[in-house]
């Protein structure tokens, strides 16, 4: 039990089949759980992840579903409940940019980034809850009736420039997932973030992926090396299993250091 402390729970990850998402389902799946691989785009690659965690042993599904669609959530857990009965574990994952200068950005810019940054957190979020405060502890597998995760980002504490829309819906998560906490803890629901870094992802790959690119990265990261998505799932697993128990309510920042004003280390 203790290489697969997540042996016999229901997972759902959102925007799971790549970056930071499918880390995260990965690494669950190796831990024990069963894993739900949310898509909204490329299902050959939600279902390479399905591929990979079933050939290490576990059992996953690949669901399409826009998470800042209502009636899209709703059905999406509707299909989880009847193929494996209930959920144990939500991972809020699904996030996505729409940059430009504040003076430029379109109202489509910013309502398509809390739509599914912050909006898209609250209707998973409250279909999961609904269903843990039903079905109540699962002695048999976890100390908690449910765990919540959000993946956040250091932007809920540095400000951003050029990015206000990405900032304001993780400025938003970090409040969200504290009061959500706070409220749902009678019921023994969980609830915490993870908020990456630079993690070595599609999203940011302009960031990276030229030497040039990647040694500015590096001024503002302390320790020296960019994050890897199987960096997140660690921690998620982490956040998932019984050895967290009395964690609640918290950002985890798994960043390298970068919320530590790294311009300061030499003067300021």
């Amino acid at each position: 039990m203790a290489d697969r402390p997540l042996r016999g729970q229901k997972a759902l990850v959102t925007g799971a089949n790549s970056g930071i998402g499918e880390g995260v389902a990965l690494a669950l799946g190796a831990a024990g759980a069963d894993v739900v691989v949310n898509y909204v785009s490329n299902p050959e690659a939600a279902g390479a992840v399905v591929d990979t965690i079933k050939a290490g042993g576990g059992d996953a599904l690949a669901l399409r579903a826009d998470v800042s669609k209502e009636g899209e959530v709703r059905a999406m857990f509707q299909e989880m409940f009847t193929a494996w009965g209930t959920i144990d574990i939500l991972v809020n994952n699904a996030g996505l940019q729409r940059d430009a200068p504040f003076p430029d950005m379109t109202l489509e810019q910013w309502n398509t980034v809390l739509g599914v940054n912050l909006t898209g957190m609250f209707l998973c979020t409250r279909e999961a809850a609904r269903e843990m405060i039903r079905r109540g502890i699962r002695t048999e597998v976890s100390r908690a009736a449910g765990k919540i995760l959000c993946i956040s980002s250091v932007h809920e504490r540095i400000p951003w420039a050029g990015h206000v829309n990405y900032a304001a819906s993780k400025g938003g998560v970090k409040l969200f997932m504290q009061t959500l906490a706070q409220e749902l803890a009678p019921h023994r629901i969980r609830v915490n973030s993870i908020a990456p870094g630079a993690i070595q992802t599609p999203i940011n790959r302009a960031a990276w992926e030229t030497p040039e690119a990647l040694n500015a990265l590096l001024k503002l990261i302390p320790y020296g090396r960019i994050g890897l998505p199987e960096d997140i799932g660690k921690a998620a697993v982490w956040l998932a299993s019984d050895d967290s128990d009395y964690i609640h309510g918290q950002t985890i920042f798994v960043d390298g250091g970068m919320t530590l004003y790294p311009a300061f280390a030499h003067g300021g």
